[in-house]
């Protein structure tokens, strides 16, 4: 069985809801909600991703609707998810063949990793250059092979032993025919699993969203208040924290330094030493970050994971079931950002490179 509809996650109604609300182009919408970048905004309205209950707000707030109104009801008697899906689709001709063998790749890749706990997605993008947001797409089966660029392939080449990809798909089918696979097909290949967690996640997102919402923040400074007719020049100054700790956590003690603050930042942003380049060389030591508690971390993206002892830096991935994912190089580690309590998460808005 193959599921032509597996990288469908999360149907919505954001598309026909910024039709009816008169934003005919998605970027003209992503314009009023500078908080979702628009490559993320666009996979929530394609289903590619789920999308968060802050997340749904700022969307329902840029059309003026509830909340609510951006989600469906994927058991209602007149949903056809291969109608919803039309918009989405490229026209391409579906390749039988070649669908069955994503499908059975990305069932390898994940019986791989999981018959290997050492085979991190930290280690994965550092061993064998397969960056975390394609990994989870090659497990999830979301384009044949034949689509993916040279540089994806080698990695596959590389973490299955094989130099090729006629070695690469005799290597997964040798896999399938010894039984290998069966267990993990199933999370890519049966639409009632699909529909089943899809179903899951839209219920969390309504009871999120019946929450009350949390009244925006206020600045607490009044000295960043042009007077009336002066022109706006005033500079947002603000401390920087850091101290190295072991476990490439990075305390909280003043450094006695400030950093400018990017003009999406929120009121209780902050500076952070690095202090070790726990992400790889992108993030030296000597950087400094600007962290949002205001905003939540998006795949993509950076976080900052408060912890007993102090902070940890995470970059955002999103899961193979479309849940956010933090992971650090050294030390190699991976933490599940949506089982964490939001009060402990900051944005990492901004980056200063000394």
């Amino acid at each position: 069985m193959i599921d032509f509809y597996r990288a469908i996650v999360f149907p919505n109604r954001v598309r026909e809801q910024r039709q009816r609300h008169g934003f005919a182009k998605l970027l003209r919408l992503s314009a009023r909600i500078p908080e979702i970048p628009y490559i993320r905004l666009s996979k929530i309205e394609r289903g590619e991703v789920v999308a968060r209950a802050d997340e749904l707000r700022r969307v329902a707030a840029a059309l003026g609707i509830a909340p609510a109104e951006l989600l469906l009801d994927i058991d209602a008697a007149d949903f056809d998810i291969a109608a919803w899906a039309e918009p989405f689709s490229d026209g391409a001709q579906i390749d039988l063949k070649e669908e069955r063998f994503a499908v059975l790749l990305g069932a390898a890749l994940r019986a791989r990793r999981t018959l290997d706990p050492a085979l991190t997605i930290a280690m994965i993008e550092r061993d064998y250059g397969l960056p975390p947001v394609n990994l989870s797409r090659v497990e999830n089966a979301q384009k044949p092979f034949g689509r993916w660029n040279s540089a994806v392939q080698r990695a596959l080449f590389a973490l299955f032993g094989v130099a090729d990809e006629p070695a690469l798909r005799a290597e997964v089918e040798k896999r399938r025919a010894a039984g290998v696979l069966d267990s993990f097909l199933a999370t890519i290949a049966n639409p009632e699993t699909r529909i089943s967690r899809t179903r899951e996640r839209v219920a969390e997102l309504l009871a999120a969203l019946r929450e009350e919402a949390p009244a925006p923040a206020v600045a607490a400074t009044a000295a960043l208040l042009p007077l009336p007719g002066a022109p706006v020049t005033a500079i947002r100054l603000l401390p920087v924290f850091g101290a190295p700790l072991p476990h490439g956590l990075i305390g909280d003690q003043p450094t006695g330094r400030t950093v400018e603050a990017p003009h999406i930042a929120g009121p209780r942003a902050f500076g952070l030493k690095v202090c070790r380049a726990t992400l790889g060389g992108g993030l030296p030591a000597q950087a400094i970050v600007v962290a949002d508690p205001d905003r939540l971390p998006v795949p993509g993206g950076i976080a900052a994971l408060r912890e007993e002892e102090g902070w940890r830096l995470l970059s955002v991935a999103s899961g193979r079931d479309g849940r956010m994912i933090g992971y650090s190089i050294n030390p190699d580690m991976e933490v599940s950002l949506d089982d964490c309590d939001p009060a402990r998460l900051a944005a990492i808005v901004s980056a200063v490179f000394l």
